[in-house]
């Protein structure tokens, strides 16, 4: 039984979700066997797709609504709630939409409105179980009666965040106990799609729950002087941000249509037989805030501006550069032209490449969004590859490193693109170059300040590349880097914030920080001066010798 602190929790977050127009529910009128809330199912579809609910209804005169409700529970078991939410549920001709996502611009009204008429519902106390089993979920959320996630509360002492994700681990089974029964709701993929542990100071979230194998990560968002955990307002709870920020209407239904997918690597065991597995990916929250920042300021300041994002290793960069990339080659302006005619993303690590692939594919459908620059093949057909898709409709463009310096260069003196605008996303995970293919990017660069013996970094490259070119209205940079060198902030970093005081030395800083001591803290890296011993120690300790 809750205690009258998690009540008040409960009811302090149930009241500021229907405050910012989400439905209230309750548990009689959720259906355990098919884990959804009928009432919204049918309503959304009835509202927004009248003709093919007709079409629908030609073929199930008789119970059409629970005929609908059996449609879609089918397909929720054979592909997933996420696949239900982003396609299309096709039934004997009939062609239903189970939500609207907000469309890149406002000039089909159509789209426009029924993206208002998703209903947003969260339900209390659910009963949740087909198999008897009695236990209640603090918080469900639903998007037109499917269900999208979970939440267990716990009031504030000392083990509490433990003490909710215990509960998850122990209580909430996919398998019913006693009769061995999958629990729809709670079923990886065919159910929630995310749970979150929460009390009043952190949050941790998980996509699967596999009993005391579930893995939780942090969902915090971390201190202003760069720990894990969050800081004390000075009213509310420390993690109100979740329901105010994350569960916001707009936000939520963005991260459910342009940031959750579902990640399919293929490794083999120890006995050499390849093993698929399947991982639903939730951004972390500073991944989200960092994308979503980033796409703020760019549609505000518009093309030409530079961004630091200064995120540390265990960050989740692939990742949050395929949110980034995809999410920029979908910016327009009011009057619908697209912002960017290519996003530009400079590579080496071929998992990006793969991933980016497959993650864009979830939201686009369709080939040709994406497009390598292969290094393996002659600078001939590279060349002409590299032409053909600044030139053509390709999206999103992969580039190395090394053939960053000649995309730059055919961009600035090629009449045929210089009225065009790209967005350049850097990553900073490049090899040093070396001999012959350094000296010939000096040559492009003009980076006469760098010595013919020096090893190139891909964080000179850029560098080196944004001061022989300059920049360029049409072109806007988003460099990632765990440890920015003193130029790359010169060049990418910006003036303090007014609100900070300012610094003897009031050097540039970057637009977005994921800090090495919040990655650490999280433990996504490990601190290498943990058990750090000089030289002096180690010999006293030896006995080796005694050094004064």
């Amino acid at each position: 039984m809750a205690d009258a602190r998690e009540v008040e929790f409960q009811n302090d977050i149930v009241d500021s979700l229907v405050a910012s127009c989400w439905l209230l529910g309750s548990s009689e009128h959720y259906n355990r066997e098919l884990a959804l809330y009928p009432e919204d199912v049918i309503g959304y579809i009835q509202d927004t797709q009248p003709d093919q609910w007709e079409r629908f209804t030609k073929h199930y005169a008789t119970d059409s609504e629970s005929a609908l409700l059996k449609s879609v529970a089918s397909q929720l078991d054979k592909k997933g709630t996420l696949w239900v939410l982003r396609n299309e549920v096709k039934d004997r001709g009939a062609r239903l939409r189970l939500c609207s996502f907000k469309p890149d611009h406002d000039l089909n009204s159509e789209l426009s409105l029924r993206y208002t008429k998703n209903r947003l519902r969260v339900v209390p106390e659910l009963i949740y179980s087909p198999n008897g089993y009695d236990g209640r979920l603090d918080l469900t959320l639903f998007v037109n009666g499917l269900p999208v996630a979970t939440m267990e509360l716990k009031s504030d002492f000392k083990q509490a965040l433990d003490n909710a994700k215990k509960q998850y681990m122990f209580d909430r089974l996919p398998k019913d106990k006693k009769s061995n029964k999958a629990e729809p709701l709670l079923t990886f993929k065919r159910g929630a799609l995310v749970h979150f542990a929460v009390s009043q100071s952190e949050v941790a979230m998980t996509t699967k729950l596999a009993g005391k194998n579930t893995f939780f990560l942090p969902f915090n968002k971390g201190t202003d002087d760069g720990g894990a955990g969050n800081d004390v307002p000075r009213h509310g709870y420390p993690t109100a941000y979740l329901w105010e920020e994350i569960l916001q209407r707009d936000n939520w239904l963005n991260i459910l249509g342009r940031y959750l997918h579902l990640e399919e690597t293929i490794k083999e065991d120890v006995h050499g037989k390849k093993v698929r597995k399947e991982t639903l990916i939730f951004p972390r929250y500073h991944q989200w805030d960092g994308v979503r920042s980033l796409l703020s300021a760019t549609v505000t300041e518009g093309t030409g501006q530079k961004y630091l994002i200064q995120h540390s290793a265990g960050s989740g960069k692939s990742n949050s550069i395929a949110w980034l990339s995809h999410q920029l080659s979908a910016l327009h302006n009011v009057d619908g032209t697209e912002l960017f005619d290519s996003v530009i993303v400079i590579t080496d690590r071929t998992v990006l490449d793969s991933q980016l692939q497959d993650t864009i594919y979830q939201f686009e459908h369709q080939d040709g969004v994406v497009c390598r620059i292969n290094r393996e093949e002659g600078e001939g057909s590279k060349s002409e590859q590299l032409a053909a898709a600044l030139t053509g409709a390709t999206r999103i463009i992969i580039v190395t490193i090394q053939t960053f310096p000649f995309v730059l260069q055919a961009i600035q003196e090629s009449s045929g693109l210089k009225d065009k605008r790209f967005a350049v996303i850097a990553d900073e995970a490049h090899s040093s170059q070396t001999g012959s293919t350094a000296r010939k990017l000096r040559e492009v660069l003009m980076a006469e300040t760098l010595e013919d013996d020096d090893e190139l970094t891909g964080e000179d490259i850029l560098d080196a590349t944004l001061e022989a070119r300059k920049g360029s209205e049409n072109i806007s940079y988003y460099a990632f880097t765990a440890t920015p060198k003193g130029k790359t902030l010169e060049l990418f970093g910006r003036p303090p914030a007014p609100d900070k005081p300012l610094s003897d030395d009031n050097k540039p800083e970057a637009f977005h920080v994921y800090s090495m001591r919040q990655a650490i803290e999280e433990g996504f890296i490990l601190d290498v001066l943990q058990n750090y011993t000089t030289y002096k120690t180690a010999y006293k300790c030896s006995g080796i010798v005694n050094l004064a």
